[in-house]
């Protein structure tokens, strides 16, 4: 029997992990009114129970990467697992609300660490003529993860709301066992390391407080003392956290991936798109059940169009772009994603589901176009010693996109329903249109899908301005096959 390539041990460690974690989020939207229910929980604690997951990766995640440049990927993605099954456990176990957010913090910091370092490990063990393909297959896992996720949270919620968290703990040992045994680090991890504090602590500070802001303003309204203190605050710890990083020998970002033109624009392309696409699916839910009364467990499986042509166009994209490039790909993709988007700048209160499914099917497809090319050009452009802090970015800069969307949808639709309503309806209560403007309401999503549109076309135009590859002044480039320093 031939004996399995590393390559493809890493990536079924990674591809677990990614299961791992979606899949949990996925299922906890559906159970969301059975939660509040059983719990007694507040509409506050319920929604942030979600929120918070989005908050934690979007601000640890490149800290986190940091630290796997300086002490290697495996101690930290196993860690992940054990981290995040200890936090799955918790959360079947909690008897209020609060309890349920404090252990879904201790979860998302194990999901942090897992998706922090699940993208170097791949790039790590697949060769660069590879890494598309694999991120591909990665993502695919992912998007399978979207589609099954709500169809076992609608059976859960006949189990017990718990096995959500629960059906994590096999998942979880496994994992654990799988990565401790088989994986490797590839690399040799660099001497005198010292992680910078300074900036970790500032950017930490800065973006926390800029990610309420917008969470904040979006869900309780922009004229309150409290969001403009917190942007205030948040512009003022990421000024001093630039000043520390230019001045630090080792520092926690390093800056200069942002000075060469391949990964700036690959950057921006993905933040760009996190702005466009992210509240896409969150204002469907709402057409669903608000307009449409549709129950939150059947609005789940109707959004299934959009994880299930990602999950045939990832692999296949991540495929195209080792043998012609990410340039063309990424690009065309977001285009592709604008068509769709421009579909449902048509919507209205008696379009079909079955059109929009279409539109929402075609914008899948350009997303999933985008995302393994884009993440392999951005993999692919840095140092062995830098990719953890590179895959960190690239997830804080999606992350980051898909709060700004919310944010700005909301800020267009609030005006259309009543705070109530919005919270019946985000949480699964409400199915009806009982406390919303329908007129009003559909206006705002045409603005909101209009706005994502032009948003697309500026990211297709500036995926595409992308230069060739960087040159680094010192680069080690590590193989499983052997080590070599250029």
């Amino acid at each position: 029997m031939k004996k399995i390539e590393y390559k493809w041990i890493a990536l079924s460690c990674t591809s677990l992990g990614a299961l791992f974690s979606v899949l949990s989020g996925s299922t906890l939207i559906i159970a969301l009114p059975v939660i509040m229910k059983d719990l007694h929980a507040t509409m506050n604690i319920i929604m942030w129970t979600v929120m918070i997951y989005m908050l934690i990766l979007t601000i640890l995640v490149p800290s986190i990467g940091r630290v796997a440049d300086m002490i290697g990927r495996k101690k930290l993605f196993i860690w992940g697992f054990i981290v995040f099954t200890i936090g799955s456990v918790l959360c079947g176990l909690s008897t209020s609300g609060w309890q349920l957010l404090l252990f879904r913090f201790v979860q998302s910091v194990g999901g942090a660490l897992l998706v922090a370092n699940s993208t170097p490990i791949v790039t790590d063990a697949f060769p660069k003529k590879e890494l598309g393909m694999a991120l591909g297959i990665n993502g695919m896992v992912i998007s399978v993860a979207s589609v099954i996720g709500p169809i076992l949270g609608g059976a859960f919620i006949h189990m017990g709301w718990r096995y959500i968290f629960f059906i994590n703990i096999p998942i979880g040992l496994i994992g654990t066992i799988w990565a401790g045994i088989q994986l490797k680090e590839l690399n040799v991890l660099p001497e005198k390391q010292k992680f910078d504090w300074s900036g970790a602590i500032t950017f930490t500070s800065g973006m926390t407080s800029l990610l309420l802001a917008l969470t904040f303003g979006a869900f309780y309204g922009w004229s309150k003392i409290y969001v403009a203190v917190l942007f205030v605050v948040a512009i003022i710890f990421l000024v001093l956290f630039l000043f520390v990083e230019n001045k630090v020998r080792q520092p926690m970002l390093d800056l200069n991936l942002f000075k060469t033109r391949i990964l700036a624009f690959a950057y921006s392309s993905n933040l760009l798109n996190g702005i466009a696409r992210g509240a896409v699916v969150f204002l469907l839910v709402f057409y669903f059940q608000g307009i449409k009364s549709i129950d939150p467990v059947m609005s789940g499986i109707l959004l299934a169009p959009f994880a299930l042509s990602m999950m045939i166009m990832a692999p296949i994209s991540g495929w195209l772009s080792d043998r012609y490039g990410s340039r063309e790909l990424s690009s065309i993709g977001l285009f592709i994603s604008a068509i769709g988007l421009l579909g449902m700048v048509r919507i209205s209160a008696s379009t079909s589901v079955l059109e929009l499914s279409a539109w929402m099917f075609i914008s899948g497809l350009g997303s999933g176009m985008f995302f393994s090319p884009n993440t392999s050009a951005i993999m692919g452009a840095v140092p062995v010693e830098r990719r953890g802090i590179a895959a960190g970015v690239r997830t804080m800069m999606n992350n980051t996109g898909n709060l700004i969307s919310i944010a700005l949808s909301m800020a267009i639709i609030s005006s259309s329903i009543d705070f109530k309503a919005m919270q019946g309806l985000f949480s699964g209560t409400q199915m009806g249109s009982e406390g919303i403007a329908v007129n009003h309401f559909i206006s705002g999503l045409r603005m909101a899908f209009t706005i994502s549109f032009f948003i697309s076309i500026l990211a297709a135009f500036i995926s595409y301005l992308r230069g060739p590859q960087p040159k680094w002044e010192k680069e080690i480039v590590s193989q499983s096959n052997g080590l070599s320093k250029r």
